[in-house]
């Protein structure tokens, strides 16, 4: 009797431990098991899986139609094919995630509003268009989205799956542009604006992140920290062939509007509106991946990375 309870407890502590490994590798309904992150740096942003909805048949209106966006309200317009579209940024606080088609090419939109940064992706992964949801976990602050066909979890800065069936494959980059609605409008009159008839209720007049770019914390840790630039200093980061370089919004505005540069031997030209504190990559060689985002993120995931300075002029 006394072997068959020592048997028993042996056999329950085994029960309970491997229930430990397999919740640990269990997050909001993902399994992390494979995960090619560390799974101890993927934390909850608190909202349940699909908390945060994704935007999956989204009506737009005509530009004379849009009545509730200000001047100085900042869209990311995308161009594909002849056709433009606005989507503005204080709709994607509440959503983060668009799944769309612009120009016949199916798309999405994805904002992560602890990183500031706004990419756009094709959708397309091999002959199946993937719809994207928002996982409700972040790794270095920045949004995991999923797909729902295999429940593979992405993450926005890197562009790679990180788990599930889509595990090291990598989303394909759209290019777009994060400026002012004024700005947008003036140079696409005939672009259309996402609805505020998105199916849900949520005021979007209303900012849940207002005081967010202008405080000196993060809400969650990354896995690497820069004094070199303010954590909130917005960047804009280019990418070539795993090389990276930041240039700093505040260095930019020493520079020229429109320069030319060039990394690991690929030249481009940068492009920056100080009115409108915007900036994009130019280049008539290949596809260059760029996106404006806080250093603070753009360092967590790149902390080999060049730092652009301006030259005295």
């Amino acid at each position: 009797m006394k072997h068959n309870k020592i048997a028993f407890f042996l056999l329950t502590l085994i029960i309970i431990n491997f229930s430990v490994v397999v919740n640990a590798q269990q997050k909001n309904g993902f399994n992390l098991s494979e995960s090619i992150i560390p799974i101890d740096q993927i934390k909850s942003g608190g909202p349940p899986k699909d908390g945060i909805p994704a935007l999956t048949a989204p009506k737009f209106l005509s530009a004379s139609e849009v009545d509730y966006l200000k001047t100085n309200d900042y869209v990311v317009g995308v161009s594909i094919n002849g056709e433009h579209k606005a989507y503005p940024i204080k709709i994607l606080n509440y959503h983060e995630i668009v799944n769309d088609l612009v120009g016949g090419t199916p798309i999405v939109v994805s904002y992560c509003p602890l990183c500031g940064s706004a990419l756009v992706f094709s959708s397309v992964f091999r002959s199946s268009v993937l719809n994207f949801g928002v996982s409700g976990l972040l790794y270095n602050s920045d949004v995991l989205m999923y797909d729902k066909q295999t429940n593979s979890l992405w993450s926005q800065l890197t562009m790679q799956g990180i788990s599930g069936k889509m595990k090291g494959q990598k989303l394909r980059f759209v290019n777009s542009e994060h400026t002012t609605w004024k700005d947008w409008n003036k140079r696409h009159p005939d672009t259309k604006a996402l609805s505020l008839n998105t199916g849900y209720t949520r005021d979007y007049s209303r900012n849940p992140y207002a005081d967010y770019p202008t405080s000196p914390s993060l809400y969650f840790p990354v896995a690497n920290q820069s004094e070199e630039l303010d954590i909130k200093e917005q960047v804009l980061g280019v990418e070539v062939d795993g090389k990276y370089k930041a240039y700093p919004f505040s260095e930019l505005k020493k520079a020229e509007n429109v320069f030319p540069d060039s990394l690991h031997s690929t030249k481009f030209t940068i492009q920056f509106n100080s009115s409108t504190r915007s900036a994009i990559v130019v280049s008539s060689s290949k596809p260059i991946v760029y996106i404006t985002t806080y250093w603070f993120a753009w360092y967590a995931f790149h902390p080999d990375t060049e730092v652009y300075r301006a030259k005295k002029k």
